[in-house]
């Protein structure tokens, strides 16, 4: 199908992008180097061709970063109250709140900063559910693969603060979503967080 093409040219450009990268990076040969930049211009070219997407800003997501190529981790925190998970309002629909893992600081801290930034709830992180490949869950074409942790918190306190990231925070039961961002959070994923909370011995999903 047309959408499978597209999907295949998308995983060839981020190949292509992730062989260049390394190859700037460990390759001493000046010729080389030059033939590997080259190779991550074109990536970068099918990407915005396929993606239909700016080259420009293809080029600003794709072609600064150095050192071998490893996914990037995201954080979404599963937080309860009674049998009601926290969302919040994002642009596209609702979501769990997370984010990209600052470079600074660990994957239990980064839950508790993006609730107390998304939603102004304190929490503390106590368990992680999950870490699950973004690719197998998510439609969105990023320019690299994506790890997702989803961490159970527990609630200490707060109350919702306006922000530039979301409109609104809320309490769902699991039987009354609200319409999900699913480029953040699957109802899939929504499930899996309801049956670790409710397990006694939980064992993480690892994909």
């Amino acid at each position: 199908s047309t959408v499978d093409r597209k999907k295949l040219w998308l995983d060839w450009a981020v190949e292509l992008q992730s062989l260049a990268q390394a190859g700037l990076y460990y390759g001493k040969d000046k010729f080389d180097r030059e033939r590997y930049a080259r190779i991550r211009e074109i990536a970068a070219e099918i990407l915005a061709f396929q993606g239909d997407m700016p080259l420009e800003k293809v080029k600003d997501l794709f072609c600064c970063e150095t050192g071998y190529q490893t996914p990037k981790l995201a954080t979404r925190a599963a937080v309860f109250q009674g049998e009601r998970i926290l969302l919040v309002q994002e642009p596209k629909g609702w979501a769990l709140p997370g984010g990209w893992v600052d470079m600074d600081i660990s994957v239990a801290e980064n839950t508790v900063k993006e609730v107390r930034e998304e939603a102004g709830l304190e929490v503390r992180a106590d368990r992680l559910i999950a870490l699950l490949d973004g690719e197998r869950h998510h439609t969105t074409v990023y320019p690299w693969k994506v790890t997702i942790a989803f961490v159970l918190c527990t609630l200490l306190g707060g109350a919702f603060q306006e922000n530039l990231e979301t409109t609104a925070s809320g309490w769902f039961p699991l039987d009354s979503m609200p319409p999900l961002d699913w480029e953040k959070t699957t109802r899939e994923q929504l499930e899996l967080c309801f049956r670790a909370r409710a397990a006694v011995h939980w064992h993480t999903l690892l994909e």
